[in-house]
């Protein structure tokens, strides 16, 4: 009898494949585990790939909805496993035979949420059955989630059970909608992987196989609605100065299967183990499929010699795959980068010059947390230092730095003059916390100060809207005419430095040689222009 199912099935692996094959370079870019070679989202495709071009084969021999459910996923399930390739490629093969198993273990039963969920429980069971030691926080958690969540909103459907044939467009959404919650668990276990697993944590990544599993899952759920995907969340890829999990042993990725008689996964699993790591060995008594690390690939397929046919050899050089994923991703980016709060073209170009990154905070110098954020993001750096530059800027820029997947550290810097003074002691190659380290105790041994006009009367009388005054360390020390005031500031903070640099400010009213005159003989004086508004001159004695 025709079942309307087998065609949907196939429109479903299309869409799905189609979804994965545009995030394909994203899920590649976030693989470190086990190894950090790059191929995730390749893998998973492939296995995609070989059941699409499974059912297509099938159709040639009679309409697809003609031929019966046994038969196609029966087919499916072999077509998964010979074409599936690395350990997400396996896995992914598992899933698809797990859920193959439930489907033909009932037969005549409509598709319906809970045929869905039973079958999504077994793919689980059937995917974790397959790995020697499963990994918590990686794909096989994700599916584990996703069926649980999916079991949990059959439990509370009014009618889960299609007892009798409805329309597509019914049935359809029943699938979506169950679906769609178990994508949403399946999107949070992804998030949550880092903190189950810590190659992920200091990779700063989610695991691969288990986001390609929710763009997959995606996919599908667009070709249930014919509507978009459902929007899943971009990862930024691994941290490439960070160390990565990789094979310090064996260099070849091994994959082959092995066709024919009275064939068993499990007395194979040592003697792999024997040659290298990271093997999975998985099928049934017709079939197995073979993934192993090692440096000895013919000596992996020899051990079949006799039990079997191998065939669909495929070896990959996993230290060429991570040396390009590395290109791939950016192999140059810093561990650490500096964010600066600026005002004034000179200033941002001192702060540039010293390898800073620079957020222009306005007149006011006065950023919102989701500008600091903005700017932490688009550093390419795996940590960032936030230079606030003003007390107005610190509370925002620590909860940009809560807010940030970064791990980011504000120095509290008070004005742009400390924070050049912070920014010279960057070490792109260390890590946020020693770079703030460094800078507040650079910090320690830096007085800063300036002087401005003021812009408005004393309350006390002392100087009048228009006069200069001077601050060191932000205490009022001098006003009144612009020479004598610029004169106490720099004399006070010049006394025991070896440096005093003075940054002058738009509309300031006395020229370089001036100023320069005005500094005690005592300290070395560095003069730049900074462009800053609110500012005549700022100054920083070292």
């Amino acid at each position: 009898m025709a079942d309307p199912s087998l065609l949907r099935f196939r429109f479903v692996i299309e869409a799905a494949l189609a979804h994965l094959e545009s995030r394909r370079e994203e899920v590649n870019n976030l693989n470190v585990f086990p190894v950090a070679d790059g191929d995730t989202g390749d893998n998973m495709a492939l296995t995609l790939r070989a059941v699409l071009t499974e059912l297509d084969n099938l159709s040639t021999q009679g309409e697809i909805d003609e031929i019966g459910r046994d038969q196609i996923v029966e087919s499916v399930a072999r077509a998964a496993l010979l074409g599936a390739r690395g350990n997400s490629g396996v896995i992914l093969s598992q899933l698809i035979r797990g859920a193959a198993e439930e489907l033909i273990s009932r037969p005549g039963e409509l598709v319906d949420p809970v045929l869905i969920a039973a079958a999504m429980a077994r793919a689980a069971d059937r995917a974790y059955g397959s790995v020697r030691d499963p990994a918590e926080g990686t794909i096989l958690t994700v599916v584990r989630e996703m069926a649980a969540r999916a079991a949990s909103e059959i439990a509370h459907m009014a009618e889960p059970r299609l007892q009798h044939r409805v329309d597509d467009a019914t049935q359809n959404e029943m699938l979506a909608y169950v679906l769609e919650h178990a994508l949403d668990a399946g999107e949070a276990s992804v998030k949550r992987g880092p903190e189950l697993l810590p190659i992920l944590r200091e990779s700063g990544v989610v695991d691969a196989g288990g986001y390609g599993l929710t763009v997959i899952f995606a996919g599908v759920i667009a070709a249930l609605r014919g509507n978009e995907p459902p929007p899943l969340e971009h990862h930024a890829p691994a941290r490439i100065t960070h160390p990565q999990h990789h094979s310090s042993t064996y260099r070849y990725c091994t994959n082959f299967a092995v066709t024919g008689d009275n064939l068993e996964p499990t007395p194979w699993l040592p003697r792999l183990e024997a040659l290298g790591d990271s093997v999975l060995v998985v099928g049934d008594s017709a079939t197995l499929k073979v993934h192993v690390h090692t440096d000895e690939p013919e000596r992996a397929t020899a051990l079949f010699d006799g039990a079997g046919e191998v065939s669909r050899l495929d070896v990959a050089d996993m230290h060429e795959q991570v040396e390009q994923r590395k290109a791939r991703v950016g192999g140059t980016i810093d561990a650490c980068g500096v964010l600066a709060v600026v005002n004034g073209d000179g200033m941002r170009a001192l702060f540039e010059g010293l390898g800073a990154s620079v957020l222009d905070g306005g007149p006011t110098l006065n950023p919102s947390t989701y500008e600091l954020l903005a700017g932490i993001h688009d550093i390419p750096a795996e940590e960032v230092v936030v230079l606030p530059n003003s007390p107005n800027v610190r509370m925002a820029a620590e909860r940009a730095a809560e807010l940030s997947e970064k791990a980011v550290r504000v120095v509290p810097t008070r004005s742009m003059a400390a924070g050049l003074a912070a920014a010279v002691a960057l070490d792109s190659g260390a890590d946020s916390r020693r770079n703030a380290a460094s800078m507040e105790e650079t910090l320690r041994h830096v007085r800063t100060g300036g002087v401005t006009e003021a812009a408005r009367d004393d309350t006390q009388g002392r100087f009048r809207r228009g006069d200069s005054v001077g601050f060191i360390d932000e205490e009022l020390v001098a006003w009144g005419e612009v020479e004598e005031t610029l004169e106490v500031v720099l004399g006070e903070l010049g006394r025991e430095a070896e440096l005093l640099t003075v940054i002058e400010g738009d509309g300031a009213p006395l020229a370089r040689e001036a100023v320069a005159a005005l500094a005690p003989d005592t300290a070395e004086v560095e003069l730049s222009r900074g462009g800053q508004p609110a500012w005549w001159w700022l100054v920083s004695a070292e």
